[in-house]
């Protein structure tokens, strides 16, 4: 693995100079970590660090998985300020009803949107060893939303695809726009990154948390958004507001003791995240300026415990030390 990178950067810079240690750590995970593909650092508007030792390099899209979770999120954002949806304390029932299979728990009427972008719907979950049951079935909606109620709407997290599938269908409705159509035009453009079209379900909805593909470069591109408070390059992409509410915890993930908000992981250290299956990663860190985007093997699982915990102490340790 080449790591003139780190060497050319860490010596010609005297900021970085005494965090060379930090620089050599890195390249040991390039080098020892198979499932890594790429991974890149901006702080403010100075790239510290684009490696991609494996898979398809950094300008070829790659499916961020559970990543689209947190673009999903931002489309409610969106539909908020345009007056498409209401608040987030809008009903399903209110929003979308059509949705709704007539055979459901009558309490699903009553699932509001910000119950869904937390993943608090109260519905058994559709991930895990649920999904491939879940995919298979004829309407992936009426699936979803048919499951029996295991909690209470907005009381514990459930990790659930269909939740956030749900929320991109409901968007749909209330937008008038497919979940492709506001991707686009919603960060897409601003961004001026490319949004490839991605799975749909039986009824022609866009999956709403799951499979979709950006560049590293893009999800790059997203991340700096984040950080900086949801402008780009002058634009206001999302609203500071909307940012704001969704760095707030709302609730605490079991398998990696992370808050939650709007569609985004919160670390202790600091950062924000969005999190996809294999080890996809979009961070930005706004204390301490800076945006990472980290692509990985899609087939391969990513545990707290195992290689995603490796990303973590990542994040946390020698890229901190780099701000």
């Amino acid at each position: 693995m080449d790591r003139r990178i780190f060497l050319s950067t860490a010596l010609a810079t005297p900021f970085l100079a005494p965090r060379f240690a930090s620089a050599q750590e890195i390249a040991s995970v390039l080098e020892s970590e198979d499932q890594l593909h790429s991974i890149q650092v901006l702080r403010g508007d100075e790239l510290l660090l684009a490696e991609a030792p494996r898979g398809r390099g950094l300008d070829a899209a790659a499916n961020i998985k559970s990543c689209s979770k947190s673009l999903v999120a931002l489309m409610l954002g969106r539909a908020l300020e345009r007056g498409d949806i209401a608040s987030v304390d809008a009903t399903l029932g209110e929003v979308a009803p059509g949705l709704i299979p007539s055979s459901t728990d009558p309490r699903v009427r009553d699932i509001t949107m910000e119950d869904l972008v937390t993943l608090r719907a109260g519905l058994e979950r559709t991930s895990g060893g649920n999904y491939g049951a879940w995919v298979s079935s004829g309407n992936w909606v009426a699936d979803a939303l048919s499951r029996p109620m295991v909690a209470e709407p907005g009381g514990r997290m459930l990790y659930s695809t269909g939740s956030t599938h749900v929320l991109g269908a409901a968007l749909a409705r209330a937008t008038g726009q497919s979940l492709l159509q506001q991707m686009r035009e919603g960060l897409g453009t601003p961004l001026g990154i490319e949004i490839p079209a991605w799975t749909r379900d039986p009824q022609g909805n866009y999956l709403g948390g799951n499979e979709m593909a950006l560049t590293p470069r893009a999800m790059l591109r997203v991340a700096r958004m984040m950080r900086d408070d949801g402008s780009y390059d002058g634009t206001q992409v999302v609203s500071r507001s909307w940012v704001e509410a969704s760095l707030e915890p709302r609730t605490t993930s079991r398998w990696s003791g992370m808050g939650y908000g709007y569609g985004w992981f919160l670390t202790r250290s600091g950062y924000g995240l969005a999190r996809g299956y294999g080890g996809q990663v979009i961070a930005f860190h706004r204390d301490r300026n800076l945006a990472v985007a980290i692509t990985s093997d899609p087939l391969r699982p990513a545990r707290s415990g195992g290689y995603f915990g490796t990303l973590t102490d990542l994040l946390d340790g020698p890229i901190l030390a780099m701000a």
